[in-house]
């Protein structure tokens, strides 16, 4: 059920302490933590605590939610100090898209040019 810890959802290993994974910051309804294979040099991971499958699921079911997930990602900008000089925040959405793991997470990439398109 959305919502729910799902038992084969690595985020939700993540989240409950069974993986371990380098925190950069814990809210009531979102978990940070640095990306393991980083495609930049700031490269973060926010995600909700509770297992939706993909950023619009999260959206339409609990909108303040995602909302504190984008809040999140830019205050890791602030204190990776690189609010000033541009990051990224990306969802994917699908594995055509390239999401690996299907619980809701924002990238929060900066610290190298990040032209676009991507890929």
């Amino acid at each position: 059920m959305a919502g729910e810890p799902q038992a084969d959802c690595l985020f939700c290993k993540i989240v409950a302490g069974e993986v371990p994974a380098t925190v950069v910051r814990e809210t009531e309804t979102t978990f940070a933590f640095r990306d393991i294979n980083p495609q930049a040099p700031t490269h973060v991971l926010v995600i909700p605590r509770a297992h939706y499958p993909d950023a619009v699921a999260l959206a339409v079911a609990e909108p303040a939610v995602a909302a504190d997930v984008l809040t999140v990602a830019g205050q890791i900008a602030e204190e990776e100090k690189v609010a000033g000089t541009g990051y990224r925040i990306v969802f994917n959405t699908g594995a055509g898209a390239g999401q690996t793991v299907f619980h809701a997470h924002a990238h929060v990439l900066a610290g190298r040019g990040l032209a676009w398109p991507p890929g």
